[in-house]
C-alpha cells in the first residue's frame, strides 16, 4: 500500500465524474493547490460504495483532503437510498408556528442524523445550514429556508448546528449576506438585490448571531453596497471578518456558476475570490476548467488559510452512532416531516 503524500490543504475544492476514482481524479486530487473534494448525487450509489470512495480519497494525502457535500434535506439531499430522507428545513419552520419547543428538539435531532450518517460514510462536511430568509421571492432558495423571521432562523438553525456538532461535524452557513430577496438563480443568471445596507441587515442577523465554522457568500450583487457579487467583494468579506468577527473558513460558491461570470474566466474568478479573502474555492462540474486553474493559477501558499481548512476535519468516533438515542429520535422526527 502506497503512503499518503504529505501536503497541506490547497485552496481548491474540486469534484469527480463518477462513483469511483479514475487515474485523472487521483492526479488532480494530489495536486498541491487542491485541498478538498465536493461530492454530488452522481458520486453516490450506496453507503458501502460511498465509504469505499471516501476512504480512498482520504488515503491519498496527509493531512487528508476535506470531503464535503450539499446535503441539506428536502430537494437538496445528494445521498438518498440507504440514508434517512431528511425534510426541507421549511418543515421545521412550519412546525415552529404550531409548536416551537418541539420544532427546536426536532431540529437538533435531525442535525444529528444528517451529520452522523454522512460521517459514517467518511464525509467530513455538509454545506449546511441555509440561513437565507424566506421573502417569498427566490425559487432557488424556497423551502430550503427555515423561515422568514431571522429570529426563528437563528433558533432553529442553532439547534440544527448543535446536532451537527454533537455528531462531530462543523457548520457552514450560506449564503452570506442573504440570497432570499434576489429572485434570479445564480446557477444560470447573475442575481441582483437592490436593497440598501439597512434593509440587508435583517438578512445578516443569522450570520451575526450563530456560531459558524464556515461561511459561503452568495453569488449575488448588492449594487447599493458594492458592484461585485459578495464572494468577490472586499467590502462584504471585510464586513464578515471585521464587523461580524468571523474567524472560520470562507468558501466561495461554485466558480463555474453563471453568477460568478462577472469576474471573467475561470482563472480570473479563482484569483478574484482568493484575493478578496475566500479560503477555499469551489470549481464544480467543469473538469476542463479545473485543469485550467491548476495549470495557470499560482497563488502564494498561506499557512493560516490552509490551517483554517484543516480545522474542519472531524476527529470524533461515530461507529456506534446508529444506536444513539439522538439518532433514533432524529430518524423518527425526519419521517414525521418529509
Amino acid at each position: 500500500m502506497s503512503l499518503a503524500i504529505e501536503l497541506p490543504h490547497g485552496p481548491l475544492m474540486i469534484d469527480i465524474v463518477g462513483p469511483e476514482l479514475t487515474d485523472i481524479d487521483r492526479q488532480r486530487l494530489s495536486h498541491p493547490r487542491v485541498g478538498g473534494l465536493i461530492l454530488f448525487a452522481r458520486n453516490y450509489a450506496s453507503p458501502e460504495q460511498l465509504s469505499n470512495l471516501t476512504a480512498e480519497v482520504h488515503a491519498l494525502r496527509s493531512p487528508r483532503l476535506l470531503i464535503a457535500i450539499d446535503h441539506e434535506g428536502g430537494r437538496v439531499q445528494r445521498c438518498r437510498d440507504g440514508f434517512t430522507r431528511l425534510p426541507a428545513m421549511r418543515r421545521l419552520g412550519d412546525l415552529w408556528e404550531r409548536d416551537p419547543k418541539w420544532a427546536l428538539t426536532l431540529a437538533r435531532d435531525i442535525g444529528f442524523v444528517l451529520a452522523g450518517e454522512l460521517r459514517l460514510c467518511g464525509v467530513d462536511l455538509s454545506f449546511t445550514p441555509v440561513l437565507d430568509l424566506d421573502w417569498g421571492r427566490s425559487g432557488v432558495i424556497g423551502d430550503r429556508a427555515f423561515h422568514h423571521d431571522p429570529r426563528v432562523v437563528v433558533l432553529l438553525a442553532g439547534q440544527l448546528i448543535d446536532g451537527l456538532r454533537a455528531a462531530g461535524m462543523s457548520a457552514c452557513g450560506k449564503h452570506f449576506p442573504g440570497h432570499g430577496w434576489a429572485e434570479a438563480d445564480s446557477h444560470i443568471a447573475i442575481p441582483v438585490d437592490d436593497r440598501d445596507l439597512t434593509e440587508i441587515e435583517r438578512d445578516m442577523w443569522p450570520f451575526r448571531e450563530l456560531p459558524l465554522d464556515a461561511v459561503m457568500p452568495a453569488h449575488v450583487i448588492y449594487p447599493r453596497v458594492d458592484s461585485s457579487p459578495a464572494g468577490f467583494s472586499p467590502v462584504w468579506l471585510a464586513r464578515l471578518r471585521d464587523e461580524l468577527g468571523f474567524e472560520g473558513v470562507i468558501f466561495s460558491d461554485d466558480l463555474s456558476m453563471q453568477g460568478a461570470s462577472v469576474a471573467g474566466g475561470i482563472v480570473g474568478r479563482a484569483a478574484a475570490a482568493w484575493n478578496v479573502g475566500c479560503d477555499m474555492l469551489l470549481v464544480c462540474n467543469a473538469p476542463d476548467q479545473v485543469d485550467q486553474v491548476l495549470e495557470s493559477w499560482q497563488p502564494d501558499f498561506e499557512a493560516r488559510r490552509s490551517a483554517r481548512v484543516a480545522c474542519l476535519l472531524p476527529t470524533s468516533d461515530v461507529s456506534g452512532i446508529k444506536n444513539d438515542p439522538r439518532y433514533l429520535a432524529g430518524v423518527k422526527a425526519a419521517a414525521r416531516l418529509v
